[in-house]
């Protein structure tokens, strides 16, 4: 089930594209000066893509929130983005209910849920996602290019991530079969072992997704971390052999030089450590057509990992019992 779904990823990235421009969010009535948004899991990793990919052009502050309370600067200049797939996502209601009191610009993405009633109650913009997905961190691409649209649409960044989002359908769709013997071998060699990810710290977003796929969809623990901060720290922490360690380098060529070589240094550093070091290096020729093939490789990655493993990709148990837990409180 779960390959059928990353199967669908660039067909979902297209239909996500058409929601998008579909939608219709009004002007707020007060300057917007900052942005927040509310989302965890699969439904909130999209914020920490969009945060990259308009890092550059956006002038304005923008920050993630993955929890049950929000910061105290959110106001009636900021724009708040609620995303939750279901529309029930506890800690996503908690920080909806103080949103609303700040008088914010609200708008939610959501396939439906108490999300999308509450967005209908109090007369707020929201985008609903198609739904039936049976897993959230599936849907990557309908929350993270529905974001992109709101910014659009508020004039806080241009529509030049159409084109740039269009250009990564193709190439993941047209590089699949070599994207999935990628992953295979990647797999092959990491089954049995502790993932750890490096990448520069401009694409984050991308080793972090993969942490969360390798979690849920291998039920396997899994580390990341960023370069260069941890040259300051981590990278201290190598001082013991341990061959149960694989190292995955996701690189890009037209990383700073200063970053390249650090990954190299690094390289040398920690092979006397371990023998599992593997480099991949992205595709595509912008920043976001690298970071979407990167995430479509790890999601295969991850899957690839469940079968070899031999583990459902689908079930979460562990969640399911840590929410009916949680609402005995």
């Amino acid at each position: 089930m779960m390959n059928t779904l990353i199967e669908k990823f660039p067909a979902q990235l297209k239909e996500a594209i058409e929601i998008g421009e579909r939608a219709e969010i009004g002007q707020h009535t007060e300057e917007i000066r900052n942005i927040y948004v509310a989302g965890l899991g699969g439904s909130g990793i999209g914020a920490n893509f969009v945060s990259a990919f308009i890092q550059e052009e956006c002038a304005l502050p923008f920050a993630i929130g993955k929890g049950y309370r929000v910061p105290g600067w959110i106001g009636k200049n900021t724009l708040a983005i609620c995303s939750s797939y279901s529309g029930n996502t506890e800690e996503t209601l908690q920080a909806f209910d103080y949103i609303l009191k700040t008088g914010a610009k609200l708008v939610v993405v959501s396939s439906g849920g108490n999300l999308i009633d509450l967005a209908k109650e109090y007369n707020l913009d929201y985008i609903q996602l198609p739904g039936g997905w049976p897993s959230p961190r599936a849907c990557l691409g309908y929350s993270l290019v529905q974001q992109l649209f709101i910014l659009q649409k508020l004039e806080i960044i241009s529509s030049r991530f159409l084109k740039d989002l269009k250009a990564s359908i193709d190439l993941i769709k047209f590089d699949q079969d070599d994207i999935k013997a990628t992953a295979k071998s990647v797999a092959d060699q990491i089954y049995n072992k502790l993932p750890i990810l490096y990448t520069t710290g401009r694409m984050e977003a991308v080793t972090i997704r993969l942490r969360q796929q390798i979690n849920e969809n291998a039920k396997m623990l899994c580390w990341h971390h960023v370069i260069p901060e941890m040259n300051h720290n981590e990278l201290v922490g190598w001082t013991t052999r341990d061959e149960r360690l694989a190292v995955l380098y996701f690189r890009n060529r037209d990383d700073l030089k200063k970053n390249q070589k650090r990954i190299d240094i690094n390289k040398e550093i920690i092979a006397n450590y371990t023998r599992t070091i593997i480099e991949l290096y992205s595709k595509g020729n912008s920043f976001i057509e690298k970071s979407i093939y990167f995430v479509h490789l790890g999601d295969w990655i991850s899957w690839f990992l469940s079968e070899l493993r031999e583990v459902d990709s689908m079930e979460i148990k562990v969640i399911d019992f840590l929410k009916s837990e949680l609402a005995k409180v």
